[in-house]
């Protein structure tokens, strides 16, 4: 049977997913690197607005999923 923090621990696993999914790109991928595009790799380029708030937001979640996996080994 699931536990309290077993739940919490799936919605945190789930917000990191989405808000993972919800960054864009930072580069044009494996079909750049093959074609030869791409070459801006070493411009510097600041996240700003909702950019900035999803890349913070998901450093912060996974930071709470790793301690929450701790937690959770240590509990069992």
């Amino acid at each position: 049977m699931l536990q309290w923090y077993d739940i919490i621990f799936v919605i945190v696993a789930l917000i990191v997913i989405i808000l993972s999914l919800l960054q864009g790109g930072k580069s044009e991928g494996a079909s750049g690197a093959i074609t030869g595009g791409g070459m801006n790799v070493f411009v510097k380029t600041k996240e700003r607005g909702s950019e900035k708030v999803i890349s913070w937001l998901t450093f912060s979640f996974a930071i709470l999923f790793m301690f929450l996996a701790l937690l959770i080994s240590l509990l069992q």
